[in-house]
């Protein structure tokens, strides 16, 4: 009889999906190590592969150079003079190489030096052969170098030429190495043509050079540098300050070329409230000569802001750069820094062309410290002559308004002839210029009040005075009929101006004109004023005209001050700043727009 059996069956488990992704990973990442060990070892196959294909070509090209006749060893327009080229290509294999060839004569000290004692009237004792390769189209372009002296096999005998040593020196007076060097002579036969580098105290010393008079045409430049060079006498420059060398018989001609780092001036034309003027032309010269007799400039160039008002002129040597505006339709009423300016080497300067529509004539007035050079601020300039009489301060700016006539309504001050809001009881058209109170059938309001725009500054400001005029009133008006109050800020859309009198509170009024603003206000940008006009007889009323603040901020220049509107005469210029002895002097105004620099003496 057949038993019934049991069978424990396990069911078997599959492999999960996250299992599968962790081997992936684990599978892609030994494929990413053994991928890299394998581009690794192709890098450094490639790398020994140029290193020795490199090595192989220097070995040919120097061996090339030594199968030559030594009277033939010399590139082709160099100095030797000779057979074979400055530069080439070669092909090796899939690679190619450039090929660059210095060949040099050189002064063995062992039995003088040329110009030295003993004196060596044959400086050409062997020649120095210097070979550069890299590959072209590698990955990692190295550069690879030999160099190989091949000396004649005859005894020396007295040499016809002379020798042109040439040093490349920076602003400080220190060598510049690896600098290029370009010499170049078209009178001589042949013709010479050579490029060259300075070594580590910034000498290239050629030897044997054929004697030839001002006619070896030399530039001196480096990547990031400033050139140098010598330069040909001509109609524009009939007397080069540095002609073309001259080399003569068994002699050393020297001659040193200055070049450095070069500098970077970022221009900006604003207004008096930092406001960008753009398309401002004006031109920049620098204080280095060329030429004599005339004087000849190195640089001299003309420039136009851009919309905004910048302009970056790059590239520039260092030097005294002096700004001149040449726009018809603007004048320069101040600089930070003042002009000229200094751009020592390798720095970036930013420099302000404070501008203002032109209204000529026009005397700017620059105010220096006759020892350090810069800008003296607060000092009392006055410009006088008969029926003129005008006194400002340098370093002070000012905005205001003189008429109100076109109307309420504006927030920020850009219409001249508009203001933010009054009570009604103020006439502003009766006449234009004028603010009065308003009149009906011959009697006038009792009081009124007129607020104005916001006024930007340009930056964070000190301020100084506020004015107004008439500076009295008809006493029928009684006492304190003008008064004013002072609003600042930094946030030109706020609803919730505090106006403040002259002990920094809201029940304080400046009731006389051009007394000094709280300085509870300084350091903030925008600025608003509002006027109190009351009478003590309605038959009278206050009148008030030409509204006038004072400030200091970054876009007014500290030590200068323009007159303008002026005729062109002689005028008395006088200077006071505590501190500096006082300064008097006639000057006659002869252009539209003139600059007078004055240099006070410190006491």
């Amino acid at each position: 009889m057949l038993q019934p059996t049991s069978c424990n069956l396990q069911a078997k488990r599959g492999i999960t999906l996250i299992e599968t992704l962790i081997g992936v990973v684990v599978l892609v990442i030994i494929s990413a190590a053994i991928y890299q060990s394998y581009t690794a070892v192709l890098d450094t196959y490639q790398t020994a592969k140029v290193k020795a294909i490199a090595a192989d070509v220097i070995n040919e090209e120097i061996e090339f150079i030594r199968s030559v006749p030594y009277s033939q060893i010399g590139l082709v327009g160099g100095v030797p003079s000779g057979v074979v080229a400055a530069t080439s290509t070669v092909s090796r294999e899939t690679l190619i190489f450039m090929v660059n060839r210095y060949i040099r004569n050189e002064d063995d000290p062992f039995d003088g030096m040329i110009g030295g004692t003993p004196n060596d009237l044959s400086p050409a004792d062997y020649k120095l052969i210097e070979i550069e390769v890299h590959c072209i189209a590698c990955s990692d372009p190295e550069l690879f170098s030999a160099t190989a002296r091949i000396a004649p096999s005859g005894l020396e005998t007295g040499s016809s030429n002379g020798a042109l040593f040439v040093r490349a020196i920076d602003a400080s007076g220190i060598g510049v190495s690896s600098a290029t060097v370009n010499i170049q002579n078209s009178t001589t036969n042949p013709t010479i043509n050579v490029t060259d580098v300075t070594d580590g105290g910034g000498w290239l010393r050629i030897v044997d050079a054929p004697p030839a008079n001002e006619s070896y045409e030399i530039t001196i430049s480096k990547t990031g540098f400033s050139s140098d060079q010598t330069y040909t006498s001509s109609i524009g420059n009939p007397n080069p300050s540095k002609p073309h060398a001259t080399v003569a018989l068994q002699t050393v001609t020297q001659a040193t070329f200055l070049i450095d780092n070069v500098g970077q001036l970022n221009f900006s034309s604003t207004n008096q409230s930092c406001g960008g003027i753009g398309t401002v032309d004006f031109d920049l010269d620098g204080s280095k000569l060329i030429g004599t007799s005339p004087n000849v400039l190195k640089y001299e160039a003309s420039h136009t802001t851009d919309n905004v008002g910048n302009r970056i002129v790059s590239n520039l040597e260092w030097d005294n750069y002096a700004v001149m505006v040449t726009d018809t339709n603007v004048s320069l009423i101040g600089m930070n820094p003042l002009s000229p300016i200094n751009l020592p080497p390798d720095t970036t300067q930013n420099v302000t062309m404070i501008i203002h529509t032109k209204n000529p004539n026009e005397l700017l007035v620059t105010v220096k410290d006759s020892v350090t050079g810069l800008p003296v601020p607060n000092a009392l300039v006055g410009v006088t002559r008969v029926g003129y009489d005008e006194a400002k301060t340098t370093g002070v700016g000012f905005l205001g308004q003189t008429d109100w006539s076109g109307g309420a309504g504006q927030m920020d001050f850009s219409d001249p002839t508009q203001y933010y809001l009054q009570d009604g009881n103020i006439d502003i058209t009766n006449p234009a210029g004028d603010l009065k109170l308003v009149s009906t059938n011959g009697v006038y309001a009792p009081n009124g009040n007129l607020e104005s725009s916001t006024f930007d500054t340009g930056g964070n400001s000190v301020f100084n005075t506020v004015s107004w005029n008439p500076g009295t009133q008809s006493p029928e008006t009684g006492a304190d009929s003008v008064a004013i109050q002072i609003a600042t800020g930094n946030d030109p859309a706020t609803t919730t101006w505090e106006y403040l009198g002259p002990n920094g509170t809201d029940t304080s009024f400046y009731t006389l004109s051009n007394p000094n603003i709280h300085p509870i206000h300084d350091g903030d940008r925008y600025i608003k004023y509002k006027v109190y006009l009351s009478t003590a007889s309605t038959t009278f009323t206050p009148t008030f005209s030409d509204f006038q603040f004072t400030f200091s901020a970054s876009c007014i220049p500290s030590g200068q001050v323009l007159f303008d509107g002026i005729s062109l005469a002689t005028y008395t210029i006088d200077v006071t700043k505590v501190g500096y002895q006082p300064f008097n002097e006639d000057v006659i105004l002869l252009a539209p727009w003139q600059e007078h620099v004055v240099s006070l003496i410190p006491q």
